[in-house]
């Protein structure tokens, strides 16, 4: 499934060594201000090769709108992204053509499709994320009229905190030829209350839906998360009160249901399995055999995920929204 959304409908497309990735939008709302400009600084924070903790790989990711748009406004036709692929080398896979990566979806996709991209996992490469990051820019400028604003922020590195200390790991991990991981946190401030569906289709789990299809994450808590089993009722509950909500410990979702409150995300990150150190694997015959990977990979994924869950989020939300109005029967 290539194609995210019931409303707002992203689907992406392109390989990590292939010619380019892209995203089509179908759904948008006429009237939007939308030019590449809108869409760049998302891209340029999800850039590899910004500094030496990150992946060597140097790509402008210029962004190019192919349609959808007139005069910097959206028309309600379909929106096509595209970002050409400058400085892929895929004769660096050739010796992983045979050879299924530890931690990489080497192995399953085999298992799947009888075949796969050995370089550098093609589809299921992290570079698959650029594409949901144009589209979730567009969703972010489709929020912007409605007062809602995302953030992320890096939370913690390896189980430390503070600037100082998670870059401290990342390079003790880069100079051991190791990685590490993390997690991120995403807010949404200015959600209206009342978005999302009851049973099947609950906010919450649209969001935690959406942020697991990130190649990287292994987890996912809204509010309290999983520190709510090591409450009482009598604390997890949020009181309400003549203002609202005395606290959020729900995360800004109740019964699946926007609450008007802060909607706040946590994704646990995967260490990067791409590393130098030595490790165990088979070949495509059931041969085993050890490999080290070299090449350009980052030693720590975590601060590049954060632009691209604040991305997903504002796909969950714009959906959300225009679900809203059609069942209100608003424009």
């Amino acid at each position: 499934m290539n194609t995210f959304g019931r409303n707002f409908r992203c689907t992406t497309f392109g390989e990590s060594h292939g010619k380019a990735v892209g995203a089509v939008i179908d759904g948008c709302p006429p009237k939007i201000s939308l030019t590449e400009a809108d869409i760049q600084p998302y891209l340029d924070r999800r850039r590899p090769g910004k500094s030496p903790l990150e992946s060597g790989r140097q790509e402008p990711d210029q962004v190019e709108i192919l349609s959808g748009t007139f005069e910097g406004r959206t028309t309600g036709a379909p929106i096509a992204l595209i970002v050409r692929n400058r400085d892929h080398r895929p004769g660096d896979y050739d010796a992983l053509r045979d050879v299924f990566r530890p931690g990489h979806a080497d192995y399953t996709w085999q298992a799947k499709y009888g075949l796969r991209d050995h370089r550098g996992g093609g589809r299921s490469s992290g570079r698959e994320t650029l594409a949901r990051v144009a589209a979730g820019a567009v969703a972010v400028r489709c929020l912007e009229p409605y007062g809602v604003a995302i953030r992320g922020r890096i939370v913690e590195i390896h189980g430390v905190t503070g600037p100082e200390a998670m870059e401290a790991e990342i390079r003790a991990a880069r100079d051991a030829g190791d990685s590490v991981g993390g997690i991120i946190e995403v807010t949404a401030a200015g959600c209206p209350a009342g978005l999302g569906d009851p049973v099947f289709l609950k906010l919450d789990a649209a969001i935690a839906g959406a942020m697991m299809s990130i190649g990287a994450v292994k987890g996912v808590e809204i509010g309290e998360g999983f520190g709510a089993a090591r409450l009482l009722g009598s604390e997890m509950n949020d009181p309400i009160i003549a203002g609202g909500f005395a606290g959020n410990r729900a995360g800004g979702i109740l019964g699946g249901i926007s609450t008007g409150q802060d909607i706040i995300v946590r994704a646990a990150v995967k260490p990067t399995p791409s590393i130098r150190r030595v490790q165990r694997t088979v070949d495509i015959a059931g041969k085993e055999r050890e490999i080290s990977i070299e090449g350009r990979h980052d030693p720590c994924i975590a601060p590049r995920i954060v632009p691209v869950a604040e991305c997903m989020l504002a796909l969950v939300l714009i959906d959300a929204m225009l679900e809203q109005a059609k069942y209100r029967g608003e424009e």
